[in-house]
């Protein structure tokens, strides 16, 4: 693989009741560290299970959530997240929510971004959020020195609380256009990989194998069986609590809540027809055209190449 050149600077700051991008100042990379990026909802602990697979080669239990830590998320000290770290023998993988705009992006790290379509991303965050436990809101309001409102349970229904994401680009959360497109204008970088939720669903196995030769892992054709099997979103839910320590006390009916049911299309039953143009009409002014069929279908068409060709 061709190497990136420089060390890129984040550009901005991202702050907000549950993220602060500055947390990420003074981490030392490590050759081969693997930082795994979405908006929220579209495939993170997903990748971060098939990425801790490949890296502990199909071992069972791995928790993957304390292994691999969100950086940027606000409540650990950092000082004690970066002494985790530290600590840790193995190729580490970590998990963000920033665009690539407000993050470091150096030369011996590895970035995998995974898109979903922003419907889904919606309906899938609705379930999380109304589901999480009243002490994580607490919590997180608790915390000094957080910036813009107080993150609240939500009091829209999923469609009301559709046209308030799509009107407020990415409310209650942080803004989703600009990270999905910060993250498709490092597509061209040799060490960023762009992945898409549905090539999860419909190609498991071949995407779990494009990853391992992204990050240059061979692949030990006795282990292959247990990776797979540990990598499907069945697995995952059946053994959510293991992802975490804490999963079970965060959500209103504990782990398994928090792994939902990953198919997507939910808003299909809900969205009239001008609904759902609105959302495209959005998505191309926000995107471009090229990008927003990308981040809809995997696809990635180049008008400038006149040619149609599969993501990665």
């Amino acid at each position: 693989m061709a190497r990136l050149e420089a060390h890129i600077p984040p550009r901005r700051e991202v702050k907000n009741h549950s993220i602060d991008s500055t947390r990420w100042d003074g981490f030392v990379f490590r050759p081969g560290d693997v930082v795994i990026a979405t908006w929220a909802k579209g495939g993170t602990t997903w990748l971060q299970q098939i990425v801790g697979q490949l890296v502990f080669r199909g071992a069972a239990g791995v928790p993957v959530l304390d292994v691999s830590p969100w950086i940027d998320r606000r409540g650990i000290p950092k000082e004690a997240l970066f002494a985790l770290l530290e600590k840790q023998t193995h190729r580490r993988f970590v998990k963000t929510h920033l665009p690539a705009d407000a993050l470091p992006i150096v030369p011996e790290a590895r970035y995998i971004y995974i898109g979903r379509d922003g419907r889904d991303v919606v309906w899938s965050w609705y379930n999380h959020h109304r589901n999480l436990s009243p002490k994580v809101f607490e919590y997180m309001n608790s915390l000094p020195d957080r910036v813009g409102p107080p993150f609240e349970p939500l009091t829209c229904d999923v469609r009301q609380c559709f046209h308030r994401w799509l009107d407020e680009d990415g409310y209650p959360l942080w803004p989703f256009w600009s990270l999905v497109r910060s993250w498709w204008d490092m597509r061209e970088q040799p060490n960023v990989l762009l992945m898409h939720f549905n090539d999860l669903k419909t190609d498991l196995e071949g995407q779990i194998r494009r990853i391992a030769r992204f990050l240059d892992i061979e692949i030990d054709d006795a282990v292959w069986p247990d990776i797979v099997r540990h990598s499907t979103f069945e697995y995952m839910k059946r053994n959510a609590a293991t992802l975490s320590a804490i999963l079970d006390s965060s959500f209103v009916g504990g782990a398994e809540t928090f792994i939902h049911k990953g198919t997507g299309g939910g808003w299909r039953d809900v969205l009239t027809p001008a609904e759902v143009q609105k959302y495209k009409a959005a998505a191309e002014k926000n995107l471009g055209a090229e990008c927003a069929l990308w981040l809809e279908t995997g696809q990635i068409v180049s008008t400038r190449l006149g040619s149609a060709r599969a993501a990665g």
